[in-house]
């Protein structure tokens, strides 16, 4: 779309992502990286899915809003300050590490982040539906950072 950018130190796009992000390992976020959040933003929301899930959907790993706009970086094993976490497809509030099945073919998992022009009022208890239904009509830009673990 245009200019913003999610990157992370961990791993580059399209490579893998480390065990210790994943259930193999530590289970914790990488650390990530945001640039050139556009002006007007209020908000950034992430989401941390999973499109070749062998259920036949996507799986979500992160679901999170309300970050500051001038949020640079997400450290390892933290949600920024003030922010609220929504429920990935485990049910949980929390980052859900890469956790595909033994023997498949590595999956890809997509962070995508987004740059709105407002502040969510979203119970904690939502979901990616959810959160996309509210970002309609809000997107300022986005970006997306793939990277790939397989078992």
């Amino acid at each position: 779309m245009g200019n913003l950018v999610i990157k992370s130190s961990a791993f580059k796009d399209g490579e893998k992502i480390p065990a210790k992000y994943t259930c193999d390992g530590d289970n914790i976020n990488p650390f990530l990286e945001i640039r050139n959040v556009p002006q007007g933003t209020k908000s950034l929301a992430l989401i941390v899915d999973d499109p070749d899930a062998t259920n036949g959907g996507v799986w979500d790993h992160w679901v999170i809003w309300n970050i500051e706009p001038g949020t640079q970086y997400i450290a390892e094993d933290t949600v920024p300050h003030g922010s609220i976490q929504g429920k990935s497809s485990w049910g949980s509030r929390r980052y859900g590490g890469p956790c595909p099945r033994e023997g498949s073919t590595p999956h890809r998992y997509m962070f995508k982040l987004y740059a709105i022009d407002t502040t969510l009022e979203l119970p904690e208890e939502s979901g990616k539906t959810e959160l996309l239904e509210a970002l309609e009509g809000h997107i300022l830009d986005e970006a997306v950072l793939m990277g790939k673990y397989g078992r």
